[in-house]
């Protein structure tokens, strides 16, 4: 196992508002440490900002949406600008029935925005400034153990989250040689706001805390692909490595989210 990098001292989290992003800001939440936090809802942002200010870190935070291109990289180079970053989050996400609906024609599009086209508005903007200083530093992407294999009760989602995570590893060797580090994280259910409105049974769901702690633990050791709970991991790998014939029945009889 590689030893520990240096903790990052400034980082960049989107979707920090809630859920695993709210759990991110409060895990590295520190004296010494300075936070950039985007979400959309400044209620929620603000109250996250409060507990990090708590815990002795320096908070900045940014009203935002990561669909707009201009305001994204606008943000960015304005936090870098400020305190270099060491650490890029590219958390921001959404599933369907966050809005009280499946995945309808106006819900598949969003998500695709948000999720990929997001992931993209944070990663391109964050390569550019720590590529223009030279300097070390480390971006992160949120995909999900959904990235493996398409689930039919999530087809959008789970598209979404596969796109952006094989994006993030061929970046990854892409961005080698000029020092920029390029994690993917792939979580199982974590209890959150996202999750709160599923309905059926999440195997192996985890507090956003507890995400979190695996989160940073992983990135300090520069693992290129964080995947927990390992057994929920393996469980998934092996229905992506069956032949679809004997994958497509059983994923059928998998709950939609209503």
């Amino acid at each position: 196992m590689s030893q520990p990098a240096d903790p990052p001292r400034s980082i960049l989290v989107t979707g920090a508002s809630s859920g695993i992003g709210a759990a991110l800001a409060a895990e590295y939440a520190a004296p010494g440490v300075t936070l950039s936090l985007g979400g959309r809802d400044q209620g929620r942002l603000a109250a996250v900002a409060e507990t990090c200010r708590g815990a002795g870190a320096l908070v900045h935070t940014m009203a935002i949406d990561v669909c707009d291109q201009d305001a994204m990289a606008a943000w960015i180079a304005k936090a870098d600008a400020h305190s270099p970053l060491d650490l890029v989050i590219a958390n921001a996400g959404i599933s369907a029935g966050t809005g009280g609906g499946g995945e309808t024609d106006a819900q598949t599009r969003r998500i695709f925005a948000v999720n990929v086209g997001g992931v993209v508005n944070t990663v391109l903007p964050a390569i550019a400034v720590l590529r223009a200083r030279r300097r070390p530093g480390r971006i992160a992407i949120m995909a999900s153990l959904a990235a493996f294999r398409g689930f039919p009760g999530a087809p959008a989602y789970c598209a979404s989250k596969a796109a952006v995570r094989v994006w993030g590893e061929a970046l990854r060797g892409h961005l080698h040689g000029e020092g920029i580090a390029l994690s993917v994280i792939c979580p199982g259910y974590i209890r959150t706001p996202m999750t709160a409105v599923n309905a059926f049974h999440m195997p192996f769901l985890m507090d956003a805390d507890k995400a979190a702690r695996i989160v940073r633990r992983g990135l300090a050791h520069g693992r290129a692909r964080i995947a927990f709970p390992w057994r929920f991991y393996a469980i998934v790998r092996l229905i992506a490595a069956l032949p679809p014939a004997w994958s497509d029945p059983l994923l059928r009889r998998l709950p939609t989210k209503d």
